[in-house]
């Protein structure tokens, strides 16, 4: 008898798995509120992961009826949305530097001097490089000068960005060996002086002499600067990243990571505009594995508004005479814009002014005359004359920062005067006039947490909670339109729509599991949001 209670045992589990029709998959999540950002913003609660791809998504007693797994997530009320996308940013470039002299919110000069004094003691560099500073967050809201560089440093080059990526502040010794001089003259750029003298700053196209001196990073400094991104990015629930200009070594790079596993990160890649890279990556069309989309160009307009190298119809308010600049010529544009409308890629052009974005809008409707699907993208999008807005259609769409307007309203209108706000930071205009817009964060330029660029967007205040009722509260997004701005909007401007920005049977199985819902969240509580956990393919990766 003894020998035969086993057996028994044995014989009624083994009917028992016999009987159970369900379908075995790798992942169940059940008791979630789960907002799917489909095309009806439909709720669920609960889904199943097959091939680490949606299988079926619905209710709770659906789910569990029709499927099994050895992994049940219980999520216990937690919310779910789909994997959230940064539209514009800079991942290699913000990894790279997580290696540099931060300075990031810096309050004043002295303060620049300080973090950069502090980096030199502790690393000892050979070539120091910052970035971060805005002469707009200090008491003297003036472009600084390298004398005090050229003291604390008379025999290594210091190279420091600002935080929009369109000015340094150089000392001389890095000006002596870019051979800038106050003869200097470079169209698109400006090698700013005073007083006859050259002050150390430089804008825009100006920079280029420094990137020929600047040292490379080693191999194995990229990776660690690429792992660096993608664990702070999945920190904030980023499943996928557009990269908004690298190059055709960081693009290989990335693409032999991703290969073995090394760099999980979903990335869409946009190609620097060079001669080289169009005439590799042109002719040979898009290429796309599951972590990795190349078939964009990011193309240059002009610079930015902060340290005035936006390209204005009129000129600055608070500089008279100055118009700002274009990075790429006008001709240039044009040429591009036809070359590229020949080839399957999509161009995406930066254009902050409001002579930058007629130039830039007036291309794409001329080179995409005779073409339907295109999803070119104006990236920023940020001062627009009245009568331009109208190009925005299905062809030609907005991609978008948010926080750029809560960064920039306290100056802006000192930049721009009260007649040209009114089409500046015009988020839900230009969505009325798209149909769609694609959200970023534009990081390191701004914080890479995309709660910040929710709140931008749906309250348009900054992290004070300032101004009481919003900056231009008219061009305020809904908290659906932001998220789908953040979600399935930025899947559609790059071609991925139909594999990833909801959660829906077949698309990729990206989402974030948060204890807040973020549509009905007390409003000055959405910029401190945190993320649970993030899954990509199913897998939790933070």
């Amino acid at each position: 008898m003894k020998y035969l209670i086993p057996v028994l045992f044995f014989l009624m589990l083994t009917a028992c798995q016999s009987t159970d029709r369900r379908t075995e998959v790798d992942m169940i999540l059940t008791n979630a509120s789960i907002y799917t950002v489909d095309s009806t913003f439909s709720q669920a609660e609960a889904f199943a992961v097959k091939d680490g791809r949606f299988l079926e998504v619905g209710q709770n007693t659906d789910i569990l009826s029709k499927y099994r797994t050895k992994r049940n997530i219980d999520a216990k009320g937690k919310f779910v949305y789909p994997g959230l996308i940064d539209a514009h940013c800079h991942f290699f470039r913000f990894g790279t530097s997580l290696q540099s002299v931060d300075l990031v919110g810096s309050q004043s000069f002295n303060e620049v001097l300080s973090r950069v004094a502090d980096f030199q003691k502790e690393k000892d560099k050979s070539f120091i490089y910052g970035r971060g500073w805005d002469q707009n967050d200090w008491g003297k809201k003036e472009f600084p000068t390298k004398k005090e560089l050229d003291s604390m440093f008379p025999d290594t080059p210091v190279v420091l960005q600002r935080v929009d990526g369109h000015a340094y502040l150089v000392n001389q010794t890095a000006l002596d060996r870019a051979e800038i001089n106050g003869e200097t003259r470079l169209n698109g750029g400006e090698v700013i002086k005073k007083s006859g003298t050259v002050t150390g700053v430089l804008i825009d196209n100006a920079m280029g002499p420094i990137h020929s001196i600047m040292p490379e990073f080693t191999k194995a400094q990229k990776i660690q600067a690429l792992q660096d991104a993608e664990k702070i990015c999945f920190g904030y629930g980023l499943t996928t990243i557009d990269d908004a200009g690298i190059s055709r070594e960081t693009i290989e790079l990335i693409d032999s990571l991703q290969e073995r596993g090394s760099l999980k990160m979903r990335i869409y890649a946009m190609v620097s505009n060079t001669p080289e890279n169009l005439d590799y990556y042109l002719p040979k069309g898009p290429i796309k594995t599951e972590k990795l989309n190349v078939r964009s160009v990011k193309v240059y307009g002009d610079g930015a508004l902060g340290s005035r190298g936006a390209a204005l119809k009129k000129p600055y308010s608070d500089r008279h005479g100055h118009y700002g600049a274009m990075v790429t010529p006008v001709d240039s544009i044009h040429l591009l814009a036809k070359r590229i409308a020949l080839s399957e890629y999509q161009m995406n052009t930066h254009a902050i002014g409001d002579s930058a974005n007629a130039v830039v809008l007036r291309a794409y409707s001329e080179a995409l005359a005779e073409k339907t699907d295109r999803r070119w993208r104006v990236e920023h999008a940020q001062v627009i004359s009245p009568k331009d807005f109208d190009y925005f259609d299905e062809n030609i769409l907005p991609s978008v920062q948010p926080t750029h307007a809560t960064s920039d309203m306290y100056w802006a209108e000192d930049r721009l005067g009260a007649k040209r706000m009114s089409g500046a930071y015009a988020y839900k205009k230009l969505l009325d006039e798209s149909g769609t817009v694609a959200l970023g964060t534009d990081f390191p330029v701004e914080n890479v947490n995309p709660f910040y660029t929710f709140y931008a967007a749906v309250a348009r205040k900054d992290l004070e909670h300032y101004p009481e009722g919003g900056f231009q509260p008219k061009d305020k997004l809904s908290r659906e339109e932001a998220l789908r701005g953040m979600t399935i909007w930025a899947a559609h401007a790059n071609f991925e729509e139909n594999e990833k920005g909801s959660i829906e049977p077949g698309k990729m199985a990206d989402f974030i599991l948060m204890d807040t819902d973020l549509m009905t969240a007390q409003e000055d509580k959405l910029p401190n949001l945190k993320v649970n956990a993030t899954y990509l393919d199913g897998i939790k990766v933070y």
